[in-house]
């Protein structure tokens, strides 16, 4: 036997090799269908009723789901260079304030454009949008130039951040916003932001050179860096990307609510944080992709509404949240060292 044949014969395709051509997160797709049926069986037991055919309950949980998904899109890429994001649910409180406000009728000069009566619908989202980029920015710009960690520069950003939502209008509601700007939070136009970030953004990580730099920052900097990447200035634009997502959710958030508090997006990062880790996204960097996040969205949000259908206490959902959350790190955790092995 030649050597050329007996190479051809160690590229025997076995099972092992097809098992690890299938996407990752094929095996979160399949739990996500476990979980889902579950709920089924337990609500014909529990409830009487059937908890997938139910199209009400499933447009009220994609709905609410979507902004959760907006910012975890954000966040995986930030957990992917090796860092994390503890500013994402503060991002939203705030620009949800601050884009309602300008969204107010009474805040449009009449005076000055008599032909239009309410704030064009861009102007408020625009405001939302650039002042959650700006919280990212700040935060990137922190974490690449002083070097201090993630954890301590977006908590810092939190607090910060909820405290400009509380201060900006002395804690009191905004309301009375105009249609052109709620229209965004209305029927299904939540899920369509979601879904059409999540694109835009799977698609820049698998097949831009952005993507390309920001896996190998988490994988391994120091490799990064001599390769010629420039660490800090990709680090500063994958934070500020995660800041202007932030920012976003934010405005959807005001939109479908009608109103804006400061108390909204409260614990959003810690969901955000468990969507991305659920959808396979490492928290050692250098792993993670946008579908799995979207499938770990998805996951959040069944559960939740699942908990619900049954009539579960809100206290055991938050505790079984946080079990989930550790079962998933320490399935990252497995992961890393079994790769580490091959």
């Amino acid at each position: 036997m030649s050597t050329d044949t007996a190479a051809k014969g160690n590229l025997k395709v076995t099972p092992a090799r097809r098992r690890r051509r299938m996407p990752p997160e094929a095996n979160i797709f399949l739990v996500l269908i476990a979980i889902a049926l579950v709920y089924e069986l337990l609500g014909w037991i529990l409830v009487g009723q059937s908890f997938l055919f139910n199209q009400q309950r499933l447009t009220i949980m994609i709905l609410q789901v979507s902004v959760i998904g907006i910012i975890a899109v954000g966040v995986t890429q930030v957990i992917i260079t090796g860092g994390i994001d503890l500013s994402s649910g503060s991002v939203v409180g705030m620009t949800a304030m601050l884009s309602a406000s300008v969204a107010q009728s009474s805040t449009w000069p009449r005076a000055l454009y008599p032909s239009l009566t309410d704030m064009p619908f861009f102007v408020p989202i625009g405001v939302g949008i650039l002042a959650g980029l700006l919280a990212g920015f700040i935060n990137g710009q922190l974490i690449a130039r002083t070097k201090i960690p993630p954890f301590i520069a977006t908590l810092g950003m939190m607090v910060t951040a909820r405290g400009i939502s509380k201060w900006y209008t002395k804690g009191q509601p905004v309301s009375g916003l105009t249609e052109n700007f709620t229209f965004i939070g209305t029927g299904i136009w939540p899920v369509v932001v979601f879904l059409a970030v999540a694109i835009i953004f799977h698609v820049a990580l698998r097949y831009t050179r952005y993507g390309k730099f920001t896996y190998a920052i988490g994988a391994n900097v120091q490799a990064a860096r001599v390769s010629g990447i420039n660490i800090e200035a990709h680090l500063v634009k994958v934070y500020a990307i995660a800041g202007m997502l932030a920012g976003l959710a934010g405005v959807v958030t005001a939109a479908r609510a009608q109103t804006a508090q400061a108390g909204m997006g409260v614990m959003y990062e810690l969901d955000a944080i468990a969507a991305a880790v659920i959808g396979g996204t490492s928290l050692a960097g250098g792993a993670g992709r946008i579908t799995g996040t979207v499938i770990g969205t998805v996951i959040l949000g069944v559960m939740t509404s699942g908990f619900t259908f049954l009539r579960v206490d809100a206290y055991y959902q938050e505790i079984v949240k946080g079990m989930i959350i550790v079962a998933a790190v320490v399935a990252d955790v497995y992961r890393q060292k079994k790769r580490a092995k091959v």
